[in-house]
């Protein structure tokens, strides 16, 4: 596996060491290690250890630069071939993820510090999988920046045990020093610090105290200020201020004590570990990561942020409890060896290596009616048959919703609900921010529209696919032309997933997916109409279409008839519909002779497809519920008029299709002053395919 980390700089400091030591254990573990950052003095150690470094100004916030820097990487990830970018900071992870995204390479990122909520932070959010060093990072991310939390990983940091090597405490020593290590800025609280320090000396002028790091050139005059401090305290003979340093180990051994005294949300707090790895008693504010790493008078001592006596009364207890200090030590130094070793962090780090690649997020979009949600059942399987490691979420509109909570194919269901929570040009936003949460690699576009084709876009996915159909197609990786309009909807739907190496064939069905409490509904709604569904031969006619489309209902007194010549025959005919569909029943007693049974308005539409599995046949004009019955694999008798059953029929093995030829179909048309298609379908030939479902007489 080829591993690109990319970071600002490669100069002292906790990410840095974290990089190297990462890159070193992946050469030893077989691996090819490249980093990308603007230099540093570690470069040499990095090369040294067999990594390859690229220089490149990712340090810089400017937009030219950082372009420049996006191209080049680029072609750095294409030369080299790399499997995994992984960026460690907020402008190195711009510029990585512009980079990669036209490359083959996967993308993590790792959240060092508690980052504020601006433009430049969310960049750190944008992994395909988040790393977070501490709890209160990965909430932070989560909360914060909108990170989903299946995508955060905690890997804290990590201490290499071949250069912090435990040392046994000396006894009956004559000094003490205490040290405080980390870059000199008002967040590290080094003015509480030395004061309380200077409350130390007070009482034991032995104590040696030892500032490690240095302040940035924006932070020059905090520096300046904190040598002023010194002197007015009267403790300037007792401060040592050390700079930068490379021989952090050496610093640690030397120590009776480290204290950390971040006033902020302290990320994580590598000093600790590595203090705790050589055997040094630590004192942490109790801020952020911290709390993490230090058990209160088990792993060390914690005091409040910027209090002085805090720090103070923690360094004379460690000088007057050394059995205490001791106990503080050996446990440490337990819980480091088994939490937070390099080779722990590294083979955990790999481990969301392989599974960023071996994992896909794919994006299903359709935002239509109930019918076409449920025709889709055929691509959810396909596409779960071909990336059965892959997840799968499908966004539908509202009533999409109920469709397919039991969809085995599906991850997870996004709700489009443009008519209240997504409605207008604001709730359009909200549902673009929480697609792009998802981090989606791949976007099938199943509905086509503008509106589909943009939300597909708005995901950067790493592909798109879809038809390119001059509604905003062009915004498709992978459009394809609409050139066969005519063929069934399924097979539509395939022209698509052919682009996916997911083939059409004979095979293909729809399905739906009822729960076990809508078969009980069924059932009981059934028996109250004295049906008894393993006795009584039982057929299911759908009484109507939709309401826009009146031209494809089959006209009520031929469906009266149809009912009387079942009743003859001794089936029980069941009728189904829609609340809106009342005025067809009234008009459907007031003609027929026999009483079928009324269930019109009785069920939604998972009760329906149990009600429908339950029939030995069903009837119905091209609607929702001839899909529902292909899915639940009850025979069908399809009538149609006004639209083309070609471009309309699910697959089914057993489906059977009445349609007149007249010179004006299909017309499409949702008024028609003769309805004479419809008329035409005569009911004793749909009672003569009825007949073929039904047990001959005397049988």
């Amino acid at each position: 596996m080829k591993v690109l980390q990319i970071l600002p700089e490669l100069n002292v400091g906790g990410v840095e060491r974290g990089t190297v030591d990462l890159a070193r254990y992946l050469v030893e573990h077989g691996h090819e290690s490249i980093v990308v950052s603007n230099g540093g003095a570690l470069v040499e150690q990095l090369t040294a250890q067999g990594s390859k470094h690229y220089q490149l100004p990712v340090h810089q916030k400017n937009f030219f630069t950082a372009f420049y820097c996006a191209k080049e990487l680029e072609k750095i990830i294409r030369a080299e071939k790399v499997d995994v970018v992984h960026a460690r900071s907020r402008v190195p992870a711009w510029i990585a993820y512009a980079a990669f995204r036209k490359t083959d390479a996967e993308f993590v990122t790792t959240c060092h510090g508690y980052y504020s909520e601006n433009i430049f932070s969310h960049s750190m959010g944008w992994g395909k999988r988040v790393i977070v060093i501490s709890e209160v990072i990965g909430r932070h991310m989560i909360e914060d920046f909108g990170v989903r939390p299946e995508n955060v990983r905690l890997i804290p940091r990590s201490v290499d045990l071949d250069k912090f090597i435990f040392r046994q405490r000396e006894v009956g020593r004559s000094s003490f020093t205490v040290t405080m290590i980390g870059r000199i800025t008002p967040l590290k609280g080094h003015t509480y610090f030395l004061k309380g320090m200077a409350k130390v000396l007070r009482q034991k002028s032995f104590v040696r105290v030892r500032i490690v790091g240095d302040a940035p050139p924006n932070k020059a005059a905090y520096k300046e200020s904190l040598l002023l401090l010194v002197k007015r305290l009267g403790i300037a003979d007792k401060v040592e201020f050390l700079g930068n340093r490379s021989d952090i180990p050496n610093m640690l051994s030397e120590s009776d004590a480290v204290v950390l005294s971040t006033v902020t949300q302290e990320a994580f707090g590598r000093v600790l570990i590595e203090a705790q790895a050589v055997g040094v008693p630590v004192i942490a504010t109790k801020v952020g990561g911290v709390v993490d790493i230090v058990e209160h008078e088990k792993t060390g001592l914690l005091v409040l942020p910027k209090d002085p006596d805090g720090i103070a009364g923690a360094v004379l207890r460690l000088m007057s409890e050394p059995k205490l200090a001791d106990e503080m030590i050996l446990e440490a130094r337990r819980r480091v060896e088994e939490k937070y070793t390099l080779g722990v962090m590294a083979e955990r780090t790999i481990e969301v290596y392989d599974e960023v690649r071996a994992s896909s997020n794919i994006l299903v979009i359709k935002l239509s009616a109930v019918g076409d949600i449920i025709l889709i059942g055929a691509a959810l399987k396909a596409l779960r048959e071909r990336f059965s490691k892959a997840r799968i979420c499908c966004m539908v509109g509202r009533e999409g919703l109920s469709l397919l909570q039991g969809c085995p194919y599906v991850d997870d269901v996004i709700v489009y609900d443009k008519k209240k929570k997504h409605k207008g040009i604001m709730g359009f936003w909200r549902i673009l921010l929480k697609l792009r949460r998802y981090r989606f690699d791949k976007v099938i576009d199943l509905q086509n529209n503008t509106r589909s084709h943009l939300m597909g876009w708005c995901c950067f996915p790493r592909a798109s696919y879809g038809y390119n159909n001059k509604k905003m197609g062009f915004l498709l990786t992978n459009g394809i032309l609409d050139d066969q309009p005519w063929i069934s909807p399924v097979k539509h739907q395939f022209r698509v997933l052919e682009q996916l190496g997911i083939p059409y064939h004979d095979g293909v069905r729809i399905e739906f997916w009822p729960r076990k409490d809508d078969f009980e509904y069924a059932k009981e709604l059934l028996h109250s109409e004295w049906i008894d569904e393993t006795t009584h031969d039982v057929v299911g006619i759908n009484i109507a279409a939709s309401e826009r489309w009146s031209t494809k209902n089959w006209p009520i007194p031929s469906l009266a008839k149809l009912c009387d010549i079942l009743a003859a025959d001794g089936v029980r005919v069941v009728i189904t519909g829609m609340e809106k569909d009342q005025a067809f029943v009234r008009e459907l007693l007031t003609q027929a002779k026999s009483k079928p049974t009324i269930l019109v308005g009785k069920t939604n539409i998972l009760q329906l497809a149990a009600l429908i599995s339950f029939c030995k046949v069903y009837v119905t004009p091209d609607s929702a519920p001839l899909h529902v019955a292909a899915a639940m694999k009850v025979p069908v008798i399809a009538l149609f008029g006004p639209t083309a059953p070609g471009r309309h029929l699910p697959p089914a093995d057993e489906m059977n299709v009445l349609v007149k030829s007249f010179e004006c179909m299909p017309c499409y048309k949702t008024e028609c002053k003769t309805h004479k298609c419809m008329f035409a379908i005569n009911p004793a030939e749909v009672h003569q395919i009825i007949k073929e479902y039904l047990p001959k007489k005397g049988s």
